[in-house]
């Protein structure tokens, strides 16, 4: 299965919850993570950013071999792989860019294990196509009215299964408003506090991802009926 997680603005957390999902899937079936922001080795305390990645795998058009994939994938821990952002800085035309992404989503697709895509706020070709290619996608929100305003103007929001909602507190909307704006049902809500932060911050997420976001993350991948394994959570 595919799964794209996704957002229209930045600075949603789109990447810590893609890991979270990821994270949640282990020990079994494993899970692969594929990075389109280049944010994952940070988040998931890796030591440095792999020179090669999807973006090279992307730039040789949509021909590239899909035996490649596995050459790029970096173990992160038992049962997961990353397939990192990569420095490719070839330049595809918008059309085979897509088609680029298209010949991506559906290598992923098949693949054994379940594929989590981080990807951002996908306003390249190659993203967008990854989002409309995927098995099930989902919008990251805080309860914010230009992430609101953003995600009703985007084509790919009816795509969507459904909204996972960055709880902040002081925000004048809420939940239920974002749901009935965009039509789509909240599929889990992450707590915003300083714990997430301090976690990713010290580089522990793979080994002690905070309780709560580790139920948002098994809440979410729940709703597009990926199946869930026991894995240990922080307090």
């Amino acid at each position: 299965m595919l799964l794209t997680i996704w957002s229209p603005k930045g600075g949603s957390g789109t990447s810590v919850f893609a890991a979270a999902c990821a994270l949640a899937l282990l020990p079994a079936p494993g899970a692969r993570l594929l990075d389109l922001c280049g944010d994952q080795p940070a988040v998931l305390g890796m030591s440095g950013d792999p020179e090669h990645g999807v973006a090279d795998w992307l730039a040789l058009g949509p021909e590239a071999p899909t035996d490649a994939l596995d050459r790029l994938a970096v173990d992160v821990c038992d049962g997961m792989r990353l397939l990192p952002h990569g420095r490719g800085t070839g330049v595809l035309d918008p059309p085979a860019e897509a088609e680029a992404g298209a010949a991506l989503a559906v290598a992923l697709r098949d693949a054994e294990v379940p594929t989590i895509v981080d990807a951002g706020v996908p306003a390249t070709p190659a993203a967008r196509a990854l989002v409309e290619v995927a098995d099930a996608s989902l919008i990251v929100l805080r309860e914010c009215y230009l992430a609101l305003r953003n995600a009703t103007r985007s084509g790919l929001s009816a795509r969507a299964r459904g909204l996972v909602v960055v709880d902040e507190p002081g925000r004048a909307l809420s939940s239920r408003e974002m749901t009935d704006v965009l039509g789509l049902p909240t599929v889990a809500t992450v707590r915003s506090h300083e714990g997430v932060a301090r976690c990713v911050d010290a580089g522990v997420l793979t080994t002690r991802m905070p309780r709560d976001l580790h139920r948002a993350a098994t809440a979410a991948l729940r709703a597009v009926g990926l199946g869930i394994a026991p894995h240990g959570a922080a307090a």
